[in-house]
């Protein structure tokens, strides 16, 4: 089976760092922008599956 709790976490803690080690700066606002924004929507999706018993 399938862990995609590991999955999940691996890949957030991966693009956690990759937003930690990026220059907050002007040139790398958009790439932040869209990681930032792919990890809330994984934490929504993982949050709403584990509400219903899925996760």
């Amino acid at each position: 089976m399938v862990d995609y709790k590991k999955m999940y976490a691996i890949l957030c803690v991966a693009a956690s760092e990759a937003l930690d080690a990026l220059p907050d700066t002007k040139e790398n606002a958009e790439g932040r922008e869209l990681l930032q924004r792919a990890l809330f929507r994984a934490e929504e999706l993982f949050i709403f599956q584990a509400d219903d018993g899925e996760a």
